[in-house]
């Protein structure tokens, strides 16, 4: 038997064990407490995470909707709404719509020359490599990672020309390992067009009825970010001790910008997203100190309109205003070639999972809850807090992001369901966050692999740095993150 058939062997084994668990479980006996149906649900969600996992995450996500279409406490019609139908569904296909529009702007790699070839980043090496990250964080918090990734390469490259700098050189293998770390880092900073913290929210939301708003999520991720960034750097100046005598070769001027003035189209798309981005924040700062009168009822207005709201607005905007006689935006190819639909069909995919795990009349959310209490109750809320997120930046680490923020996020949600004193919507946006945080092997992003196997860092040296990257993060998370994120939700 060839590799390829043992491959192809292999894969149908997965799948046949997988079917065996989604549409198998109810006739298996039940766990004390817990009815068939609880039995159905686990193992659907068992053999689905399989999949996830081994196989792919958009046909197996669709497998879900119609093996929970089996589970009699549940309506098909139902099930279809809420995953098709609901606000998150629509609210990720516009959002990356509307941020597809603005990648294709000249704008992004503006903004990063700006950064490295101002006459601040001139004065020494160090303050160089911060403003480099720094311009990658900023970036980075509006559009996703791999595509902040690709355009940073180029960028990166002409970098390495102008310090000439050779493959293997500390410095260089510094530059590429602190990309694709910021690049996660960035992503996890806020929930725009970012979809591994928009599932753990939507999970709680699912759960709890209500959404945790944009701007409390950024309060307490953005603090995470630059400090664990701003660590990141130390780590990389005082450890890996990177000889950077080649920065005297370094002449911001010969840095490729971009020549010419902004388009009117590229202005339009900015100001737009400008403003879609406003629609998100401003209502949850300007409430609690506006608190009667006209504002105050037109910001509530858009508030309750929901988050999907906004980026509709913004991709009918673009749609509607033309330049050269010209949409601005072609709506047909940036929803063939911006919208991540893997994501999107898995995000539709645990929504309606998330239903079926805390449905009450299935009862899995009180059986998991009851058996895990004893081991939950005595531990000191930081404990609990440091524990899930340290499981959410380990596992995101080692295989799928948006897997990590849909599993440990319903873990949370149904351990912390009867004990008081945790802020569970702080909990979320840590593991949100950190699911975001996936910059140490391989498995975790395909920016990794491709940093691994450049030849200016390697698989190694990449594991090493990122996973402290990632224990710092967490650290910051727990005891940073955490209580600003109680403080606001």
């Amino acid at each position: 038997m060839t590799m390829k058939q043992d491959k192809s062997m292999g894969r149908f084994v997965t799948i046949l064990i997988a079917l065996v668990l989604m549409f198998a479980g109810r006739y298996v006996p039940a766990f004390p407490g817990l009815s068939p149906s609880g039995m159905q649900v686990l193992g659907i969600f068992a053999g689905v995470l399989i999949l996830w996992l081994t196989v792919s995450i958009d046909w197996p996500s669709i497998l879900l909707i119609g093996a929970l279409a089996f589970v009699p406490e549940l309506n098909f019609a139902s099930i279809l709404a809420g995953a098709y139908g609901g606000s998150t569904f629509v609210f990720l296909i516009f959002t990356f719509v509307v941020t597809y529009s603005l990648s294709q702007t000249t704008y992004i790699k503006r903004t990063a020359v700006a950064f490295i070839s101002s006459s601040i980043a001139s004065r020494g090496p160090w303050i160089f490599v911060t403003l480099y990250f720094a311009s990658i964080l900023f970036i980075g918090s509006f559009i996703s990672p791999t595509v902040l990734f690709f355009v940073y390469l180029p960028i990166l490259e002409e970098i390495y020309a102008l310090l000439e700098l050779e493959k293997g050189h500390k410095f260089a293998g510094m530059l590429m390992m602190g990309t694709v770390i910021m690049c996660g880092i960035s992503s996890g900073m806020t929930p725009i067009a970012h979809v591994f913290p928009i599932l753990a929210m939507s999970t709680y939301s699912e759960m709890y009825g209500r959404a945790i708003n944009y701007g409390p999520y950024m309060a307490s991720a953005i603090p995470v970010g630059l400090i664990s960034a701003g660590l990141v750097i130390l780590t990389f100046k005082y450890l890996l001790k990177p000889d950077t005598s080649a920065f005297a070769k370094f002449d911001a001027a010969r840095i490729t910008g971009v020549r010419g003035k902004t388009t009117r189209a590229e202005k339009i798309v900015l100001w737009v997203f400008i403003l879609v981005v406003a629609l998100w924040v401003l209502p949850s700062l300007i409430t609690p100190v506006i608190t009667t009168g006209l504002i105050f009822n037109v910001v509530t207005k858009i508030d309750a309109l929901g988050t999907a709201f906004p980026p509709l607005l913004g991709l009918v905007i673009l749609c509607i205003l033309t330049d050269k006689g010209k949409p601005i935006l072609n709506f047909s190819e940036a929803m063939s070639k911006g919208v991540s639909w893997s994501s999107v069909i898995m995000c539709a995919g645990t929504t309606a999972l998330g239903s079926a795990i805390t449905n009450g009349d299935i009862g899995v959310t009180a059986w998991i809850s009851d058996r895990l209490a004893p081991l939950t109750a005595n531990l000191p809320v930081i404990v609990m807090v440091l524990v899930f997120t340290l499981w959410a930046a380990v596992q995101t680490n080692l295989s799928s992001n948006m897997v990590t923020a849909t599993v440990v996020s319903a873990a949370a949600l149904t351990v912390t369901a009867n004990i008081e004193g945790v802020n569970v919507a702080s909990l979320i946006v840590n593991i949100g966050m950190m699911a975001a945080y996936a910059f140490a092997t391989p498995p975790a992003m395909p920016c990794v692999a491709i940093a691994g196997s450049s030849g200016w860092t390697t698989t190694t040296q990449m594991m090493i740095y990122g996973f402290i990257a990632m224990f710092i993060s967490v650290v910051i998370a727990t005891f940073v993150g955490y209580p600003i994120g109680a403080m606001l939700l």
